[in-house]
């Protein structure tokens, strides 16, 4: 699926390599975890294949999937925002190639070229607005009472 959250639909083709010129390519088998909650938010991925499931921690239970990401999508949106924490956990549910990244090295050049930070600023906001909007659909689908969307 193509999304305006995919790497080349968000970032203009002018910076489109820079957060990958600091990356490696890095395989996941399903079941893997790439970082849980609570947890330093650095590297950062972007999935070359495969699927990777977003999920919360609930105490005593498997983690709980929130969402899902594939081709072009970015895994790990707090490495950006301080404290720089994760606030979720991420799972590859099949074998995953990605390019992880150090968010460091990101940081650093944006640091120095404000252009490529608002970049990449808009770019995990597009990615963060619609994973707010993915979980609001899926709430609603399954809390919604039938046919009003209302409360009850």
């Amino acid at each position: 699926m193509t999304t305006v959250t995919t790497v080349n639909a968000a970032v203009p083709a002018g910076h489109r390599e820079r957060p990958v010129q600091f990356a490696r390519q890095v395989p996941f088998e399903a079941g893997a975890r790439l970082f849980g909650e609570g947890r330093r938010a650095d590297p950062f991925w972007i999935v070359r294949t495969g699927a990777v499931a977003l999920d919360l921690h609930e105490p005593g239970r498997r983690p709980a999937a929130v969402g899902m990401l594939r081709h072009g999508e970015l895994v790990g949106l707090s490495w950006h925002f301080p404290p720089r924490m994760g606030q979720l956990g991420a799972e590859a549910v099949s074998p995953v190639r990605t390019w992880e990244s150090d968010a460091e090295a990101v940081r650093a050049v944006y640091a120095e070229d404000p252009e490529f930070g608002f970049t990449i600023t808009v770019w995990l906001g597009l990615a963060g607005t619609d994973r707010l909007d993915r979980s609001r659909t899926r709430l609603l689908d399954l809390y919604a009472p039938q046919g009003n969307g209302g409360l009850a």
